[in-house]
């Protein structure tokens, strides 16, 4: 196996999977402008009957989301927010940009929140509010319920991140934590007209877990926000007031989230532009023009990372055998959203945890897997994700670093740094969840 070559294809047919989620080509695939008449997708808006044009966009893709509707809509857009965790390369004409805090939320996601629902404030049944939604968006615009603080929401998402929650069970605690997720800032723009356009960061693409579903009826409620709590035993680890909270919400002491028939539908449209699947096709195609027989797995692949790791090296095992799924030279590409139940105060995220359990199991094998999030974050490190092949843990081991103990103390970041293998791209600028690519020869 020619491991060089292998690993440069990983890293082409990743490449290509993160250009398929270009989230400016993305909107601007749904919308176009002729004779003021805006077209989004297969419906029509006649901006003659708008006195004004707002856009809210936040989350990780916000800045480029934001440059595509612009593009599109000119000097049509009246004003609005970009709220994201990178500063944008261009400035906008019309939009002002907010940087605030990602995984865990700040006092400028809050100040963010506060200006947005004060520009909602303005909008009325003759304006049309313009969502753009992307991954990282339920910490990027944060404002806790009434009673609760800031540390009470940054405590709870930290607790529930280091118990192994998966997103759904995640954004239905926070749902129902908040004053605008679980269709919060739906309700505040209603009357006016609605359009959100959202690039996908959850598996199956449930619109009401993206950003935590703000502009959305949520289908969940108190009392499963309080069984994933449950579920996951951290009760005492999170705040009081949390609780207590959550307890009055159960009790039906405080109003539920917005849900479906509480609003006209035919004043919102809601659209996905951009999903992980988008991004697996695009891989697809790279790898066959490549030469491999590709399989596309799934888009919805969740569970432990290292327990994932080894489901995909037991696929790639049989087809080094027996060509079976499909005959090598063969190229395996998956994507969806692990998790990762931290034991131990080690560096790294989903993707390198997936990275290296996987390049345990394959060891000795001419079997190449890269494994990377799509925002170029793997979590709260600097990498994308890693590359590693059959020889990785052996090389390792050469320098006396061990692949078990770096596991078992959730330290992936450390095992790869040394190795020379992480995949540092920065912020792509997009987010589709993740990318999983093996090569067998």
């Amino acid at each position: 196996m020619d491991r060089d070559k292998a690993r440069n294809h990983t890293l082409e047919i990743y490449k290509e999977a993160v250009e398929a989620a270009n989230p400016k080509k993305c909107v601007q695939d749904y919308l176009s402008l002729e004779d003021e008449v805006l077209s989004v997708d297969t419906k029509t808006y006649n901006l003659k009957e708008f006195n004004a044009i707002y856009t809210i966009a936040f989350g990780k893709a916000a800045a480029a989301m934001a440059e595509g509707l612009e593009k599109v809509l000119g000097e049509r857009l009246s004003g609005g927010m970009v709220i994201s965790n990178s500063q944008p390369k261009k400035k906008f004409k019309k939009l002002v940009f907010h940087l605030c805090g990602h995984p865990v939320p700040d006092e400028r996601s809050v100040s963010a929140a506060s200006e947005a629902m004060s520009l909602l404030d303005t909008a009325g049944e003759k304006d049309l509010v313009i969502f753009l939604i992307s991954g990282g968006g339920s910490a990027l615009l944060s404002m806790p319920s009434s009673g609760l603080t800031l540390g009470d929401m940054r405590k709870a998402t930290e607790t529930l991140l280091r118990s192994g929650v998966d997103k759904n069970g995640l954004n239905a605690v926070r749902k129902h934590l908040s004053q605008i997720k679980g269709g919060g800032l739906l309700k505040k723009a209603l009357p006016a007209r609605v359009i959100t356009l959202i690039l996908s960061n959850v598996v199956s693409d449930k619109v009401d877990a993206i950003a935590s579903g703000p502009t959305v009826p949520d289908s969940t409620t108190f009392e499963d926000a309080w069984r994933v709590v449950e579920a996951l035993k951290i009760e005492h680890e999170l705040p009081p007031q949390v609780v207590v909270h959550l307890e009055d919400g159960r009790n039906g002491e405080l109003p539920e989230t917005l849900k479906e028939g509480e609003f006209d539908p035919e004043l919102v449209q809601t659209l996905i532009v951009g999903s992980n699947i988008k991004s697996l096709a695009a891989a697809k195609r790279r790898a066959k023009r490549l030469g491999y027989n590709t399989l596309m797995l799934s888009s919805q692949i969740s569970g432990e990372a290292k327990e994932v790791a080894k489901v995909i090296a037991g696929i790639a095992f049989d087809i080094e055998r027996s060509d079976v799924p499909v005959k090598k030279p063969s190229c395996i590409i998956f994507g969806g959203e692990t998790t990762v139940t931290v034991h131990s105060m080690g560096k790294g995220g989903r993707s390198t945890e997936t990275a290296l359990s996987f390049c345990m199991e394959i060891i000795n094998h001419n079997i190449v897997g890269l494994f990377c999030d799509t925002d170029g974050v793997d979590g709260p490190i600097d990498a994308a994700g890693a590359i590693c092949d059959g020889q990785s843990r052996l090389n390792a081991r050469k320098i006396n670093v061990s692949a078990r103990e770096h596991l078992a103390q959730n330290n992936s970041y450390d095992f790869f740094d040394k190795l020379g293998d992480l995949i540092i791209t920065g912020p792509t600028g997009t987010n589709v969840m993740d990318i999983g690519i093996v090569i067998v020869e």
